[in-house]
């Protein structure tokens, strides 16, 4: 059966793809956030998966709001990176895995959770500059990946706990696909920023931390932080947080962390990062 091998939490500030993209990872500004990738990208040539599932929001670029599914799964067999306004980022198209995607939108469905299929869409900087961080700048991807959209946009955004029991049954719907696949998870988005308002360029260290700590020992307690918490202590964006409750259910149980990198500012934004292994199991 497919199983699942690790969990990701990983921000995706625009910025970070254009630094990337423009040649700029070696100034000073962005050395030290970088730096904590080099270990991640060593990491994952000995753990690459032949899948990702990759939970992220889009910004207003497939969806608009004219339409804002709640959750959407992309079941596509590719996804082009999209025009954000400045024209698209110069990275390979995204090659989905259309049959483990169809599969985990059934069984999803099945224990009640009502997912938007997906059938055509672009992919944007929620999903690509993860990739980037993770593999550099290759010609192709090499992983399949399987967007999984999820509203952190539009009022009302699911609850911690909608994310953190759509992880668990995510991982369920894996587990019952027969094909031998090793899977990741990654969930995005995050830390701590506020784009807009007085509190305009807001970064809660402290809560950012204690989030990286509790998503490891103890994520029950993440699910239950209510979503007025999220936007009094970590910004009106914050809130993208609840997307890593999304992994961290999908791998259940007790965790190993393999890697932690937190860094600010990275475009007035806190940037975390996590690598986490099921604690007993294997990842390769």
């Amino acid at each position: 059966m497919a199983r699942i091998t690790a969990g990701i939490a990983c921000s995706h500030v625009p910025a970070i793809g254009a630094a990337i993209d423009l040649g700029k990872t070696a100034e000073p500004y962005w050395v030290p956030l970088f730096k904590g990738f080099e270990f991640s990208r060593q990491w994952m040539a000995a753990n690459q998966p032949d899948v990702v599932i990759l939970v992220y929001n889009d910004h207003a670029t497939s969806f608009s709001l004219d339409c804002i599914p709640t959750f959407a799964i992309g079941c596509a067999e590719q996804f082009a990176p999209a025009d954000e306004g400045w024209g698209a980022r110069p990275v390979p198209v995204v090659q989905g895995h259309a049959e483990l995607a169809s599969h985990v939108a059934a069984s999803v469905i099945e224990q009640d959770f009502d997912l938007t299929l997906i059938n055509r869409m672009e992919v944007d900087h929620g999903l690509t500059v993860p990739m980037s961080l993770m593999f550099g700048q290759p010609q192709a991807w090499p992983v399949r990946v399987i967007p999984f959209a999820v509203n952190v946009v539009q009022y009302p955004p699911p609850s911690g706990a909608r994310c953190f029991a759509l992880g668990k049954a995510i991982r369920r719907a894996v587990e019952s696909f027969p094909a031998h696949l090793r899977v990741q998870v990654w969930g995005t988005g995050g830390m701590s920023h506020q784009l807009q308002g007085p509190r305009a360029g807001l970064i809660n260290s402290q809560f950012d931390n204690a989030f990286l700590d509790a998503l490891v020992t103890d994520p029950e307690s993440l699910a239950r932080i209510p979503r007025d918490r999220y936007l009094r202590e970590a910004g009106s964006e914050g809130i993208e947080l609840v997307m890593w409750l999304v992994m961290r259910g999908a791998l259940d149980g007790a965790v190993r962390q393999v890697h932690r990198h937190y860094h600010v500012p990275a475009s007035n934004t806190a940037v975390g990062h996590l690598i986490l292994e099921p604690s007993s199991g294997e990842t390769k």
